[in-house]
């Protein structure tokens, strides 16, 4: 089982963890990878914070 926990993310994103978590973790372990279970929790970007800013915050500041 893989879980992976961050920020909002796209669809698109979303898709390519799931896709290459699941392959890095079969060819290391040698488990098959219909054997990986992936959950990706997503936590609001006002519930995450760096350096005293939320994540909103910060993706706004990027967005300038």
């Amino acid at each position: 089982m893989i879980v992976f926990e961050s920020g909002q993310l796209s669809e698109k994103v979303k898709k390519e963890l799931i896709d290459k978590l699941t392959d890095v973790s079969a060819a290391i372990t040698e488990i098959p990878k219909s054997l990986f279970f992936v959950t990706i929790r997503e936590i609001p970007d006002e519930n995450i914070a760096v350096g005293g800013k939320t994540v909103k915050e910060l993706k706004m500041e990027k967005c300038k």
